[in-house]
């Protein structure tokens, strides 16, 4: 058969190039348009939804992004002292929280506030019950996980903006895929607080590597070829983060690491600053130091929501280990496990966290406190020797700063916030102690039983005087510093 001659070939597709350039350009007017009018309709639902005062002003409306606003965990705090700043500096706002905490109401939301956090607000807040949150939980996606959660949190953005239009709009959790939504349709500014960036350089060298990771699974990391099509995924969608990061008008960070992710992927310097989360640390340094705990058998106690990332599991194989090695004493020790569970997603992986201990024959030495209230929480801290913190790359670490001012000898992983920021040494002296993998915890935490109570006592007093910085006056002041621009 002849060859198509080229000549024809090419006079045809220079006739379809036009008519499919006009068509192009005609769908993005259209496209323009569209959003041009949602945004017009989206600024007269705001008009509606909160009519002007006796005054004939109508109050400023800020709104903060935290679907899950009852979870009881660190990034919770800095929403609740967020809100409570603001009250005392802005009296006349009104305050909004979207929320998918269904079956609940605003008064156990703020009633577990107080319980977990000894946190109450000044004035009331408006909550906005989200209907969709299911289209952020990471059990919708078992693949492409951060793709499909970015995906849903801008639908479930367009069900908070469509119920509520703020004048400032402020993602607490790290939806950042909701900024530009809020931004371009909804005519907000746009401020963000970030606990921990969807994706890390970290992530990408993890993948590039081909190390197993509770994101990286083993198959991905046997097999080059599903490796590089992993890592050309994380690169874009490392791209797209960065443009949607770009849209906000300040961005807050948590930690020195997170803030050095940020800068690489966002490239907003020029706005972003370090807000160290607000961590209650005058109601723990109210336990008094002596030089021997009260408690009849020593105790290590972690305090960490039941997320993947926090590896629970690294703390039971290591306290297993430890057991190994004092197989022979008397009074062996006994670890703790406090947390919080966001949903039955945390509940099964409580259970499992069981199961393991079953399995390593050191049931009888665990105990699990979920949910627990503040006033306990504070007396586990008092009475334990050591606090565990096991996450790789942490972003910041409030349980860390809570044991720390607590009285108990940190013992957390060599990365990320605790690493950069928090268990550093204070005036030549240590605060604490990092470890990377189950023997380095095992035999660290067996090296802390091991020191006279004279050394312990100095390390702790150390560590109390550091953490100081990290206090909520010292929150409420650098917060307010850097939001005060959306208030102008």
């Amino acid at each position: 058969m002849a060859p198509f001659p080229a000549g024809p070939l090419l006079r045809l597709l220079y006739s379809l190039a036009f008519p499919a350039l006009l068509l192009s350009g005609f769908l993005c007017v259209c496209l323009l348009l569209f959003l041009f009018g949602l945004r017009l309709w989206l600024q007269q639902r705001k008009k509606q939804q909160i009519p002007s005062g006796r005054d004939g002003k109508r109050p400023l409306v800020v709104a903060f992004f935290h679907p899950y606003c009852n979870a009881g965990g660190g990034g919770e705090r800095v929403l609740w002292c967020a809100i409570k700043a603001l009250q005392k500096k802005y009296k006349d706002v009104s305050y909004v929280v979207y929320t998918g905490d269904a079956g609940v109401t605003a008064e156990n939301i703020l009633e577990g506030a107080y319980r977990r956090f000894n946190i109450r607000l000044n004035q009331p807040v408006k909550f906005v019950f989200l209907r969709r949150r299911y289209l952020v939980e990471a059990s919708l996606y078992p693949h492409f996980t951060l793709l499909g959660q970015s995906l849903g949190s801008v639908f479930l953005g367009w069900e908070a903006l469509v119920n509520c239009v703020p004048d400032v709009y402020i993602d607490s959790m790290g939806y950042a895929f909701t900024l530009p939504l809020f931004k371009y349709l909804g005519g907000c500014r746009i401020g963000c607080y970030v606990h921990y960036p969807t994706i890390s350089t970290d992530m990408l060298s993890v993948v590039r590597n081909q190390n197993a990771r509770f994101n990286n699974a083993a198959i991905i990391t046997r097999n080059p070829l599903l490796s590089k099509l992993k890592l050309t995924y994380y690169y874009i969608f490392a791209s797209i983060y960065g443009l949607v990061g770009s849209c906000s008008d300040i961005v807050m960070v948590n930690s020195s690491w997170t803030f050095n992710h940020i800068l690489s992927l966002w490239r907003c310097s020029d706005r972003t600053s370090v807000v160290y989360p607000p961590c209650d640390v005058q109601t723990f340094l109210d336990i008094p130091l002596c030089e021997e705990k009260s408690a009849v058998e020593q105790t290590i106690v972690s305090v960490s929501q039941f997320r993947p990332e926090k590896d629970h599991r690294l703390q039971i194989r290591a306290f297993a280990k430890l057991l190994e090695k004092t197989a022979g004493q008397e009074l062996l020790p006994k670890l703790i496990l406090i947390g919080g569970c966001r949903n039955q997603e945390d509940e099964q992986r409580v259970n499992g966290l069981k199961k393991l201990c079953q399995e390593l024959g050191i049931e009888k030495r665990v105990e699990f406190r979920v949910n627990i209230p503040f006033e306990e929480l504070k007396q586990h801290l008092a009475d334990a020797t050591i606090g565990l913190h096991t996450m790789w790359n942490e972003h910041f670490g409030i349980g860390i700063v809570e044991c720390m001012a607590a009285g108990t000898i940190i013992l957390a992983h060599n990365s990320g916030g605790p690493k950069l920021d928090i268990v550093v040494p204070y005036e030549g002296n240590i605060t604490g102690f990092l470890a990377e993998n189950e023997d380095d915890y095992a035999d660290t935490m067996a090296y802390i039983f091991s020191l006279p109570p004279t050394k312990r006592l100095e390390i702790r007093q150390t560590a109390r005087q550091s953490v100081k910085r990290f206090a909520e006056q010292e929150f409420e002041e650098t917060f307010l510093l850097s939001v005060e621009q959306l208030f102008k």
